[in-house]
């Protein structure tokens, strides 16, 4: 990936950006992205942005697709850079991999991302403005002035669930069960916590993405055990 995008860098078809606007493009989506991680995911290989003579990183149309498509798969199927390497290097190659799972990233992850106002919200989601305001009260979705995919999935997912009588104040506990998790994550991520350069934060990042995929395992495995109680 690194030389034949970087050939096409040079050729200037279209401007290059920042680690300044590449933040501002893809923080409304991501809001835990920092320079450190950037860095951090270059130093791993994943992206390589160019260079300018006085060495600031510039990062190319590409560049940026590619980044939300690494966010979107440690986001969305919590998996660790080495598998996301693995994938990124089969596209490259010209391959049609799959996730582990048999899982495909979708289209929407090399997008550029939405953001949507409330109205437009509620619309995609087919939800009413009292569901919103419900999900809101229980801190199922957090209130912003707009809003991104994850809570258009959320609200879709509380849509179907309020067809089998399943309310948000129904879904309180999740939030205290989130904050349990969150510190469980933050307890096995003191000793990197404690290092205060850029390489240790991002990598905490990292870990933590890795940590709360594997909790993830464990709570659908427990779920999945309990439903079969019910048949």
């Amino acid at each position: 990936m690194a030389a034949s995008s970087a050939q096409v860098r040079t050729a200037g078809a279209a401007p290059l950006l920042s680690i300044g606007q590449v933040l501002a493009r893809l923080t409304p989506d991501f809001p835990d992205l920092t320079p450190s991680k950037l860095r951090f995911l270059e130093e791993q290989g994943l992206v390589s942005p160019a260079r300018t003579e006085s060495g600031y990183r510039k990062f190319c149309t590409a560049d940026l697709d590619r980044l939300r498509l690494i966010l979107s798969m440690q986001r969305e199927h919590y998996l660790p850079l080495k598998v996301i390497r693995s994938y990124l290097d089969d596209l490259d190659a010209g391959l049609s991999p799959t996730l582990p799972g048999g899982a495909t990233p979708g289209l929407s992850m090399l997008s550029t991302a939405r953001r949507l106002s409330r109205d437009e919200l509620l619309r995609d989601a087919g939800a009413s403005a009292t569901l919103l305001h419900d999900a809101v009260s229980a801190s199922i979705i957090l209130p912003a002035d707009y809003y991104g995919e994850n809570a258009l999935n959320v609200l879709r997912a509380l849509v179907e669930l309020q067809r089998s009588g399943i309310e948000p104040r129904h879904l309180r506990g999740f939030r205290g069960a989130a904050e349990r998790e969150l510190g469980l994550i933050e307890s096995a991520l003191v000793p990197l916590a404690r290092r205060k350069d850029a390489s240790s934060r991002a990598k905490a990042a990292e870990m933590a993405g890795e940590i709360a995929g594997q909790l993830e395992v464990i709570r659908s495995s427990l779920i999945r055990s309990a439903l079969g109680r019910l048949g």
